[in-house]
């Protein structure tokens, strides 16, 4: 599946949660990843963030779709981090 991820997390926290978001999917702009996964790894991010989180401040969102395809995504402006150039 391809997820878009948000995350609203407090400043203490939030190195940790970046550190953890970016071994499963792509950084794209401050506190926003996308990028394929399987149920598995989203099952395993969503439980490592919970032990981040604090579940009364913070906040995490999921977005997702079958593929990458069934998405329009239009950037407007420098993107941060664009996908294409990985190698």
């Amino acid at each position: 599946m391809y997820i878009i991820l948000v995350y609203d997390i407090g400043e203490k926290r939030v190195g940790k949660m970046l550190k953890l978001c970016r071994r499963y999917v792509n950084w794209i702009q401050n506190s926003v990843f996308e990028g394929e996964i399987t149920e598995v790894q989203l099952k395993e991010l969503s439980f490592q963030a919970r032990k981040i989180m604090d579940e009364e401040t913070d906040s995490l969102i999921i977005f997702k779709t079958r593929q990458e395809k069934w998405l329009d995504k239009e950037v407007i402006g420098s993107e941060r981090s664009p996908l294409d150039n990985i190698l």
